[in-house]
C-alpha cells in the first residue's frame, strides 16, 4: 500500500463550481505541491480532467511527474464506452494501474442494468491493457448494488474505489461499506469526517476534518481492509467547509493536507 493524495484534497484551490479561485491550481502545480509534501503518488480526477490538456500540456505533466518521481493514478467521471476508451488510453500513457470512475454525470444517471451493459462493452479492453476499472461508491447506489455490478461484470479488471464518506448519501456508513465492498476494493479514498448536532438541535451536519481528527477510525479501517488481502493504495481526499473568504478556505485546505499526510504517515509506511 502506498500513500497518495488526490485532486479532491485540493478542490477549493483547483476550483469548486461557483467559487472560482483567482489563480486556479493546475495539474503541474498539484503534483509539485504533492512532491513538496513528500507524497510520490497522486490521483488526478475529474476536477482536473486530463483529456482537457493539450498534447503539449499533457507531455509537460508526464515529464514533470518523472522529474519529481511522482506516480499518477487517473480518474474520471462517466461510463459511456467511448469516454472510457479515451481514459483507458490516458491511463496507459500515465502508467496508471487503475482508472477510477464515478458513474454519474450531470446528464447520465444509468440504472444497474445499463451500467453492467456499458462496462461489458469495454472490459475486455481493460483486461488487455492490464488496467483495473475502479468504480467509486457514490451517493446514489447502496453498497450491495455496487457489489452486484462487480459480480455481474465478472472480470479480474473491475473493482471498487472505496470512499469512506460518500455512501452517507445512500444512508450507509463506513462499517456497512467496508464489510460489503472490501472484498472488491482496488483503491481507497481516505476522507475523515465529523457528524455534529447543529447549535439549534434541529438536525445534524456532516463535515470534513483533517485525517485523524474526525470520527473515522483509521487504524480499524486500514486493518479491516488489509484483512481482505487486496492490493490497494490509500489516497487522501478532504472536505473542508468554506471560511469567510476563498483565500482563507484555500489556506485551510492546504494546512489540512499537510496535517493529514503527517498523521497518515504514522499508519502507512510507503
Amino acid at each position: 500500500m502506498k500513500l497518495g493524495i488526490g485532486t479532491y484534497a485540493y478542490a477549493w484551490a483547483i476550483g469548486v463550481p461557483g467559487y472560482p479561485p483567482p489563480q486556479p491550481m493546475d495539474a503541474l502545480a498539484f503534483i509539485r505541491r504533492s512532491a513538496q509534501l513528500g507524497v510520490r503518488l497522486v490521483q488526478i480526477a475529474d476536477n482536473l480532467p486530463l483529456d482537457a490538456l493539450s498534447p503539449a500540456g499533457f507531455d509537460a505533466l508526464l515529464a514533470e511527474a518523472q522529474r519529481l518521481n511522482v506516480e499518477i493514478e487517473v480518474g474520471t467521471r462517466g461510463i459511456q464506452p467511448d469516454h472510457l476508451r479515451r481514459y483507458l488510453q490516458i491511463a496507459r500513457q500515465c502508467r496508471s494501474p487503475i482508472l477510477r470512475v464515478v458513474i454519474d454525470t450531470s446528464d447520465h444517471h444509468p440504472d444497474t442494468a445499463e451500467i453492467i451493459a456499458l462496462i461489458r462493452e469495454v472490459i475486455a479492453e481493460f483486461e488487455a491493457a492490464d488496467v483495473i476499472l475502479a468504480i467509486e461508491n457514490h451517493d446514489r447506489f447502496k453498497a450491495k448494488a455496487l457489489a452486484h455490478i462487480i459480480e455481474a461484470v465478472d472480470s479480474t479488471h473491475i473493482g471498487i474505489c472505496l470512499d469512506t464518506v460518500n455512501s452517507f448519501g445512500a444512508l450507509e456508513g463506513p462499517q456497512v461499506v467496508v464489510d460489503t465492498l472490501g472484498p472488491y476494493m482496488v483503491n481507497l479514498h481516505v476522507k475523515d469526517f465529523l457528524i455534529r448536532r447543529m447549535d439549534h438541535n434541529m438536525g445534524f451536519v456532516l463535515e470534513g476534518t483533517p485525517a485523524g481528527q474526525g470520527m473515522l477510525d483509521l487504524p480499524w479501517l486500514l486493518g479491516r481492509l488489509q484483512g481482505f488481502q487486496r492490493r490497494f493504495n490509500a489516497i487522501l481526499e478532504l472536505w473542508p467547509a468554506p471560511e469567510a473568504d476563498l483565500p482563507a478556505t484555500i489556506a485551510k485546505e492546504d494546512r489540512w493536507a499537510a496535517e493529514s499526510i503527517r498523521y497518515l504517515r504514522t499508519l502507512i509506511e510507503a
